[in-house]
C-alpha cells in the first residue's frame, strides 16, 4: 500500500481501497480474516464507507472524485450515484443518515432513499474532509470544523437538521474527531497532536483530558472509542499507538489513609489555582493506559478497539499494507503485545492486494484535469438516475443487521 490510502476499521470490520476497486474484510480472530467482497464497479477507489456490517457500500473514485456511488453489493446492484460540485473529500453514514464532506460545503442525506435533504455551505475550510457521524440509532449528531484557524468543533443534528454546540475544543485547528457508540461522547486532538479531549454530547462540557506526548508535535490520524467508551484509542505518525482509560478518579473515602501519591496530587491542585492557565492544564491531564510500539514510523494509520476471540484486542491497519493485533491487559493497562500466536502481523496485502498498488488519498485532492461531473454548481447535487430497486429497506435486518455489542 501506498501512503494515505484508504483504509477504515469499524470495530471488526475492514475497508480497503485499491487500484482495482475495493475488498471488504472481517475480522474473526487473531489469525484469520475473510474477505466478504470485492468490489470491481470502478477502479482507484480513494474511498470506501460501509454502513456498519450491512450489505451498503458508498464508493468514490479517483476517476471521477465528485461521483459517489452506492452499491448492494450482496445483491450486486448500484442503488444510486450523485455528483457534487467539488471533490469529495470523504463519506459517513448511519442507519438514518448519509453525509458527504467537500472541502467547503456538507451534504446530508436520507439514508433510507437517499433524498438529499440539508445542504450546508460556506463551511470553514476543511482540506482533509474532517468530520464524523454518530452511529446510535436514537440520534444521529455530526462533528466538523468550525473554524479554519482554531480547534472549534460545530455539533448538528442531523435528524432535526439544526445546529446543537459550538466546543471551543483546542487552540489549534483539528486533525481527528471520532463519537462513542452511544453518540453521548465526542473526542478531538489538534495539529499539534498533545493532548487529546473528550466532551459530552450535546452539552460540550470537557469530561476528560489526555496528553499523548510533550516533546513533540505529531499528526494523529485516528481516535477510536471502544464499544463500551471505557477506553479510548489513538494513532498518529510516529510508531507509538496510545490507550486511554476513561475514568473518573474519585477521592479517597472517610477513615483511609492517604497515599503519598495522593498526598503530592492534592499538592499539585493546590497549586495550580495559582499557577497559568496553560500549566495547571497540564497538572490535570492524564497519560495513557496503555501504549504499542508499531514497527513503523511515518505511515498513515488507522486503530480501533475491538473483542476478538471474547478478549479485548487493539487492531490497527497501516497504509504499508498489514493489519496488527494487539492484546490489551485492561485491569493494568502497560505494554501491548501481538496477538498472533507465530508473533507475526497479519498481511493484509496478501489477502488484499495481490501485488496491487491502491490510490493515494492527496491524489484526489490535487490531481488536476478532472471533470465537471455533470456541471454541477456549488451547493448543487446531480442525481445520475432514481433507484434501481426501491428506497433502501433498513428494516430487515437480515440485510442491515443492527449495531450491536460484540459477544465473540
Amino acid at each position: 500500500m501506498c501512503n494515505n490510502s484508504w483504509v477504515s476499521v469499524c470495530f471488526r470490520s475492514l475497508s480497503v481501497g485499491t487500484k482495482s476497486g475495493y475488498r471488504l474484510f472481517s475480522v474473526t480472530s487473531v489469525d484469520k480474516m475473510d474477505c466478504i467482497h470485492e468490489g470491481a464497479e470502478c477502479p482507484d477507489v480513494y474511498i470506501v464507507e460501509r454502513l456498519f456490517s450491512s450489505s451498503l457500500v458508498a464508493v468514490v473514485s479517483l476517476s471521477m472524485p465528485r461521483r459517489m456511488n452506492v452499491y448492494h453489493f450482496k445483491r450486486g446492484t448500484e442503488i444510486c450515484n450523485y455528483s457534487y460540485s467539488n471533490n469529495i473529500l470523504s463519506v459517513r453514514l448511519n442507519r438514518q443518515r448519509l453525509v458527504v464532506c467537500l472541502e467547503e460545503s456538507v451534504y446530508i442525506h436520507n439514508i433510507k432513499d437517499m433524498k438529499l435533504l440539508k445542504t450546508l455551505l460556506n463551511t470553514p475550510h476543511n482540506p482533509s474532509g474532517l468530520c464524523a457521524l454518530s452511529v446510535n440509532h436514537g440520534n444521529s449528531y455530526l462533528a466538523y470544523p468550525g473554524s479554519q484557524t482554531i480547534g472549534e468543533i460545530m455539533v448538528y443534528d442531523t435528524n432535526n437538521l439544526s445546529k446543537v454546540t459550538m466546543i471551543p475544543a483546542h487552540d489549534s485547528p483539528l486533525a481527528a474527531l471520532t463519537f462513542n457508540a452511544s453518540g453521548t461522547k465526542l473526542a478531538s486532538a489538534s495539529e499539534r497532536g498533545t493532548v487529546i479531549r473528550v466532551f459530552t454530547i450535546p452539552e460540550g462540557q470537557r469530561l476528560f483530558e489526555f496528553r499523548r506526548g510533550m516533546k513533540r508535535y505529531v499528526s494523529i490520524s485516528s481516535l477510536s472509542f471502544s464499544s463500551d467508551a471505557q477506553f479510548l484509542c489513538a494513532s498518529s505518525n510516529t510508531e507509538t499507538v496510545h490507550i486511554f482509560k476513561l475514568e473518573q478518579h474519585s477521592p479517597s473515602r472517610d477513615g483511609e489513609s492517604p497515599t503519598w501519591g495522593a498526598y503530592v496530587g492534592k499538592m499539585f491542585t493546590a497549586a495550580s489555582t495559582y499557577l497559568p492557565s496553560q500549566v495547571s492544564d497540564m497538572m490535570h491531564q492524564d497519560r495513557a493506559f496503555a501504549t504499542v510500539r508499531l514497527n513503523m514510523f511515518g505511515l498513515k494509520n488507522v486503530c480501533a478497539l475491538s473483542t476478538v476471540q471474547k478478549l479485548p484486542r487493539l487492531l490497527v491497519a497501516s497504509s504499508d499494507g498489514h493489519l496488527y493485533i494487539y492484546n490489551i491487559d485492561p485491569q493494568d493497562g502497560g505494554e501491548c503485545v501481538l496477538g498472533l500466536g507465530s508473533g507475526q502481523e497479519t498481511q493484509v496485502r496478501d489477502w488484499v492486494l495481490s501485488g496491487d498498488v491502491p490510490c493515494n488519498l492527496s491524489s484526489s485532492i490535487l490531481f488536476p484535469g478532472y471533470s465537471e461531473d455533470g456541471g454541477a454548481e456549488k451547493g448543487d447535487v446531480i442525481p445520475e438516475h432514481e433507484f434501481a430497486e426501491g428506497p433502501v429497506c433498513l428494516d430487515d435486518e437480515n440485510e442491515f443487521p443492527p449495531v450491536s455489542k460484540q459477544t465473540n
